[in-house]
């Protein structure tokens, strides 16, 4: 009796299952899926170019269907590809939303709970797993090939996807009700400071002001809480960072993507399944200061770095850029002091914080709104006044109100503050104009 007609007859002895075209093509994919472990070396087919693996799964699974005898439609039998193809060398039913551009994250709490955010909004999807192996299975496939590991000793890892996305999963006993996966994705095409206007992320003024402090290199500091849009920003105003300079990115995990000649990205590694091999955000702040750099960029201080960051900034490698998670521009000012302390207690407050003062010329703050929308509320200078640091605003974004449909409505201002730092930018060629900061307002609704 062929394969089919077992199936067949499988499904009809089983009350509990409706009979469907899509019962016949789950139990086809549990069949081969089950011939392909036993017949192949799957961890070679893993190792093939994405295409090369296209093209043996299905003339593998062809070959078995003509050996049963097993007759489908077309349709079906792309379908039935495709769930192998996803099951066994990709990322099973987190493919679809793999490959939907439109959505930014995607985060699985549970085999009926995988939640995804499109456009700013958070919303429930229709993807589920078969049960919690199925969640743990899918995980394990993506930490395989990045040489990381996840098991009981070791139950929280971050990764990155082969396009770069980023991935953080956690198991029990850390993840108390079964394995909890989160993914950052990877925009193929990164966004331009055009993008960011048409989004309404930032005002005419406050895009101009950005390209002139970093073309003319002040020091930046960008700040924001999570998911608020401050490695899209750092992205998008390195581009105005003249040709012809050196630059070196250092991340955590490699997210910009600058796109211009004398570049060099370094990421920090983690330690091994020994315990060894760890090179530190802090490490390689060093390190690129022997390798020549015009510009230092560091995608995020977290720690000891924070003071070899400042360093470089107060020591001939101006127009460097950095992000810090923090509420406000106070409080991105307070945790830098913090972290500066904490790795080096030998220094006191009143020593450091005019250390921060001559480092940071410019700090931007970020924030999602509670209706998804990302945006620059303020554009701030650090000044020094009497060993005082003082923040004042150059520009903000002032909410108003929220429209019928939940968007947020607010105003960009100009406060008419002249920085201190036009002169420099004067001096390298960016003369914006005292007219510039003259006091106004732009009315925005966010679409």
């Amino acid at each position: 009796m062929s394969i089919f007609h077992q199936l067949s007859s499988r499904l009809e002895d089983s009350p509990k299952i409706e009979k469907t075209a899509q019962d016949y093509i789950d139990f086809l994919f549990n069949h081969y899926k089950e011939r392909l472990l036993k017949e192949t070396n799957l961890d070679q087919l893993i190792k093939l170019p994405n295409f090369q693996k296209r093209r043996t799964i299905e003339k593998l699974i062809t070959d078995m269907l003509e050996q049963e005898k097993v007759i489908i439609t077309q349709l079906d039998k792309t379908k039935l590809l495709d769930m192998i193809l996803n099951d066994s060398v990709g990322y099973g039913p987190l493919e679809p939303l793999l490959q939907d551009e439109d959505i930014t994250e995607i985060m699985v709490n549970g085999p009926n709970e995988v939640y995804i955010e499109k456009k700013g909004t958070i919303t429930l999807s229709n993807i589920s797993f078969k049960n919690q192996e199925h969640i743990r299975h899918i995980i394990d496939r993506i930490v395989a090939p990045i040489g990381r590991r996840i098991d009981e000793s070791s139950p929280l890892v971050d990764g990155r996807l082969e396009d770069g996305s980023r991935i953080n999963a956690a198991i029990p006993p850390i993840a108390l009700y079964g394995p909890v996966l989160t993914i950052r994705k990877f925009k193929k095409d990164p966004y331009a400071m055009h993008n960011l206007l048409e989004f309404q992320s930032l005002s005419k003024k406050m895009s101009e002001f950005l390209e002139a402090a970093t073309a003319g290199k002040m020091n930046i500091l960008i700040s924001g809480g999570t998911g608020s849009g401050k490695t899209t920003l750092l992205n998008v105003v390195s581009a105005a960072i003249p040709v012809g300079e050196r630059v070196i990115t250092i991340e955590d995990m490699a997210e910009l993507r600058l796109g211009r000649k004398n570049c060099v990205s370094l990421e920090a590694r983690p330690a091994n399944m020994e315990g060894s091999g760890e090179i530190t955000i802090r490490h390689l702040v060093r390190n690129a200061l022997r390798m020549r750099p015009d510009r230092i960029i560091v995608g995020e201080v977290r720690g000891g770095e924070a003071m070899d960051m400042l360093q470089a900034m107060n020591t001939g490698h101006e127009g460097s850029l950095t992000t810090v998670h923090a509420n406000t521009p106070r409080d991105a000012m307070s945790r830098l002091e913090a972290m500066i302390l904490m790795s080096n207690t030998s220094m006191t407050a009143e020593v450091v914080r005019p250390f921060i003062a001559a480092a940071i010329q410019i700090v931007v703050q970020t924030l999602r709104l509670s209706d998804g929308s990302r945006k620059v509320v303020s554009i701030a200078e650090a000044v020094d006044e009497a060993g005082e640091l003082k923040l004042v605003d150059i520009f903000r974004y002032v909410r108003t109100g929220t429209s019928t449909n939940g968007k947020s409505i607010g105003r960009y201002e100009t406060t008419g503050y002249v920085p201190k730092c036009y002169e420099k930018l004067k001096a390298y060629g960016y003369d914006l104009g005292i007219d510039f900061f003259a006091p106004g307002q732009e009315e925005v609704t966010h679409v």
